[in-house]
């Protein structure tokens, strides 16, 4: 067994400090992301995930530009656009299809202003890519208090309010007939999401995100119909990718072509697409033999 560990790990992997600030960090991000992901693709809101995460890069760089941690940034703006996108109009799909839109419009048009700043007054060559496609191994021991904080905020409110947040998400008709305030549920679990991507963000950068945030979740629903079975598939799925395509980015610090190491989110969301084919493939099977 230490043989084959050695042969799969490369020496040094779990004593580095960094994989293993990493390793906190990633873990918490992914718990969240897949508990709260399960909540989106049911609501059936994976665009406002995404609009979110990639508005998060006009949070990022606005930070980078004035000082401050890109996290502050993230957090800030996807709250921001969340609320945007509710007081737009989120009550029905349509509604919330048009809502996403408008804002994700605006916070592009920001990140492209950002990003154009940070470049241009900061020479921020190596930041501007890490706001965009993330990287983990930079980040502080010091962000995980503020990471966990903010993880137990999402995961609070989504378990707060999980049995109306599930009924206003599979009928919001029903849910109102019942007396549920439909849509000062949805607010508060944008509230939620927002926060969700914006900890994506931190640790896979704004352009990736989202495969973080939605496939664990939607592989989960292929393999049950069970909401909070799901969640916590989703939770495993999403924390097995991550800390796999760590260790594979540390491996690929010897492999060609430039032998400097590829980016741990490449590996990440390939790891969530290869879970998604395969529990597709699963879903499939179990059909043709029921």
């Amino acid at each position: 067994m230490h043989a084959l560990l050695r042969a799969i790990v490369e020496p040094g992997f779990f004593a580095d400090g960094a994989v293993q600030t990493a390793a906190a960090l990633g873990g918490v991000v992914a718990v969240v992301a897949g508990l709260i992901g399960v909540f989106t693709v049911i609501r059936s809101q994976a665009f406002a995930g995404h609009a979110l995460s990639d508005i998060g890069s006009a949070g990022g760089s606005s930070a980078y530009l004035v000082g401050l941690a890109p996290l502050w940034g993230f957090v800030g703006i996807s709250v921001l656009a969340a609320a945007a996108m509710e007081r737009i109009g989120v009550q029905r799909a349509r509604g919330r299809d048009v809502a996403t839109g408008i804002v994700l419009g605006v916070g592009f048009a920001l990140a492209s202003l950002f990003l154009y700043l940070g470049m241009t007054y900061h020479n921020g060559s190596g930041e501007i890519p890490t706001i965009l496609f993330g990287s983990v191994f930079t980040l502080s021991a010091a962000e995980l208090p503020l990471v966990i904080g903010l993880g137990a905020v999402a995961l609070l409110v989504a378990l707060t309010l999980y049995r109306p947040l599930l009924l206003a998400s599979v009928s919001p008709e029903l849910a109102a007939a019942r007396g549920v305030r439909v849509r000062l549920v949805g607010a508060a679990y944008l509230l939620a999401l927002a926060i969700t991507v914006a900890l994506c963000d931190l640790t896979i950068g704004a352009i990736l995100s989202t495969a973080l945030l939605v496939g664990p979740a939607a592989a989960a629903l292929r393999l049950t119909s069970r909401p909070h079975r799901a969640a916590l598939l989703a939770a495993a799925i999403s924390l097995a990718c991550t800390w796999l395509g760590l260790l594979l980015a540390w491996d690929s610090f010897y492999w060609p072509p430039l032998r400097h190491g590829w980016p741990v989110s490449f590996f990440i969301v390939t790891l969530v697409l290869i879970v998604y084919l395969a529990a597709g493939a699963l879903a499939r099977g179990r059909r043709l033999r029921g």
